[in-house]
């Protein structure tokens, strides 16, 4: 079996055991801190500190997933990395299954058996007082709006919208292979209620005045091999953190019927 760690890829023989009561051998794998590839018949396994570290790499300093297994290779041998087994397939789809356990696991799912929610996958502004979550209310305290006596503008909130014109997307090769492991979870609205909305809504085609008005330009130009062509949503108007399902891919630029979503 070929073991990928942080010490680079090693090729290894591995016996799961056979007594008669004994657990699948993925779970043992799980167990003992390996991440087989595949579940049936695994040969392939990568270390939980590898997942953790490639993770680590990929946020503060940009690695891809490319980059992080060349590394290894080298590392594994550095006068011969191409005789090293090739996993960076399979480096791609474990790290974004980690991830997503990770996820699950940093926002109380890790024990639960339910399915998480919309937006539960992700976490709205810490610094925005929020009652039951960072601040405690008192007894004698009500947080009915209809109340003049109610302290609810203390929790009033305040929203900007903001949109970025260069995180550009390509259709997939293959869309059929795509699989949504958090759609509508985290900070991006689900695919399905996005679609549904596009297409009940009326696009209005707006004329600037402006000379080379970038936002209004880019919405009256063709892009017929984007995906998206940026991507906007709703963030704190005090801290900056972005509000959890609020965030959307622009079809053609900063569009009336794209931003209605996040608005509401």
């Amino acid at each position: 079996m070929v073991i990928i760690d942080k010490s680079g890829v090693h090729c290894l023989e591995i016996r799961c055991c056979d007594c008669p009561n004994a657990l699948s051998p993925d779970i043992q794998m799980f167990r003992h801190g390996f991440f087989p590839a595949s579940f049936n018949r695994p040969k392939t396994a990568f270390t939980f500190r590898v997942l953790d570290d490639f993770l680590l790499d990929n946020l503060e300093c940009g690695t891809s997933a490319m980059n992080y297994y060349s590394k290894l290779r080298r590392m594994t041998s550095s006068i011969f990395p191409h005789l090293v087994p090739d996993r960076y397939r399979e480096l791609m789809r474990v790290a974004r299954q980690w991830r997503q356990l990770k996820m699950m696991k940093w926002h109380g799912f890790g024990h639960r058996s339910d399915i998480p929610s919309t937006g539960e996958l992700a976490l709205f502004c810490p610094a925005c007082p929020q009652p039951g979550i960072n601040v405690l209310v008192a007894g004698d305290e009500s947080l009915d709006d209809d109340d003049k006596n109610s302290p609810s503008w203390k929790y009033t909130r305040s929203f900007v919208m903001d949109g970025n014109f260069k995180a550009e997307h390509l259709h997939p090769i293959k869309p059929f292979d795509e699989v949504w492991l958090s759609d509508g979870l985290g900070f991006m609205v689900g695919k399905d209620r996005y679609k549904m909305h596009l297409a009940e809504a009326a696009d209005m085609v707006e004329k600037s005045s402006c000379n080379n008005h970038r936002a209004v330009n880019q919405a009256n130009a063709a892009r017929h091999k984007l995906e998206s062509t940026g991507i906007g949503g709703v963030a704190c108007a005090r801290h900056g953190c972005f509000v959890p399902h609020s965030m959307v891919d622009f079809q053609k630029g900063e569009r009336r019927v794209t931003s209605a979503i996040p608005h509401s």
